[in-house]
């Protein structure tokens, strides 16, 4: 049984990543079980300066998932590039590092993709759902035009795969998808969170202190594998699914609409040993369907 799959170049010993924000750099984790029993993590944000992140609370429970505005709270990008990434590279010999990136100018993201290019990260993810301080607090990710400028500028500096993950929180994800492919970008995931609120409606305030904020979890799933099947039909460089993954049959539903590589988010917080458990049931599930080949998955959706 093959459970290998190659991404941007990279080969994973399974497809089963991990989340950004949900696994924070892998430390707490480690103490559950061997990180090389996983593909790979994704680690939390990173900003080319260290971040506090938003005022509490900053965390609420939700019908099937949760909403978050952390803001991208982090020890800055030298920290781990000095401190982090050397310690999980000695440690594990197997999985895979994936920087996840973030900043609110263009200029903070070249910067960024120009110092990784000096480590030794196996892959670079660029959250583009952030806001763009320079024009009026829009996210990056909203704008065809915009998605273009940033991939193509920081793919210049980056001479990493560069994946570009992308918001949901978008009238047509396949023209931002393209947009993408178009300027360089090497793959991409999706889905990052919905925008959404809850209110208390005793104190008639919203239980966020920033309002709003980014919903995961089990309820986001149909519209994750909506749009990943999407994007799939339509661009030629592979994609990380995600959104609302719970087990082996959930990552086996997103790799069948496209997906190379299925990262486990939320599910991490309710089990520590969620992605361990999603790489072995995509085992079980091969097993029983007489699969060989974990790459028989990919896109093998059949359409009515």
């Amino acid at each position: 049984m093959n459970t290998k799959v190659n991404f941007c170049g990279v080969e994973f010993e399974n497809p089963v990543v991990t989340g950004s924000g949900t696994f924070g750099f892998g430390y707490e984790y480690s103490q559950y079980y061997d990180l090389d029993s996983i593909g790979g993590i994704s680690v939390k944000g990173l900003t080319l300066k260290p971040r506090e992140g938003n005022k509490p609370p900053r965390i609420a429970e939700v019908y099937g998932g949760i909403l978050n505005s952390v803001g991208l709270q982090n020890p800055g990008l030298e920290n781990f590039l000095t401190n982090d990434l050397p310690f999980l590279k000695k440690k594990f010999s197997k999985c895979k590092i994936i920087a996840n990136i973030a900043g609110n100018t263009l200029e903070d993201y070249i910067e960024m993709g120009r110092l990784i290019s000096q480590s030794n990260v196996d892959l670079v993810e660029m959250n583009i759902s952030c806001p763009n301080v320079k024009h009026g607090g829009v996210a990056f990710g909203t704008d065809p035009c915009m998605v273009s400028e940033i991939t193509y500028k920081v793919k210049e500096q980056c001479n990493k795969p560069l994946v570009v993950k992308l918001s949901p929180n978008v009238t047509d994800i396949v023209a931002i998808a393209k947009a993408a492919e178009n300027a360089g970008a090497d793959g991409l995931s999706l889905i990052n969170t919905l925008l959404g609120m809850k209110i208390d409606i005793n104190t008639r305030r919203p239980i966020l202190n920033n309002n709003v904020g980014g919903m995961s979890g089990p309820a986001v799933k149909p519209v994750a594998v909506r749009m990943v099947w999407q994007v799939a039909n339509n661009v030629n460089i592979p994609i990380i699914g995600m959104g609302g993954i719970q087990d082996g049959n959930d990552a086996v539903e997103f790799m069948l609409a496209g997906s190379t590589l299925v990262s486990v988010g939320t599910q991490n917080f309710v089990d520590p040993y969620a992605a361990v458990k999603t790489a072995y049931g995509i085992e079980e599930y091969m097993t029983k369907h007489n699969i060989e080949d974990v790459n028989e998955l990919i896109g093998a959706v059949k359409p009515w």
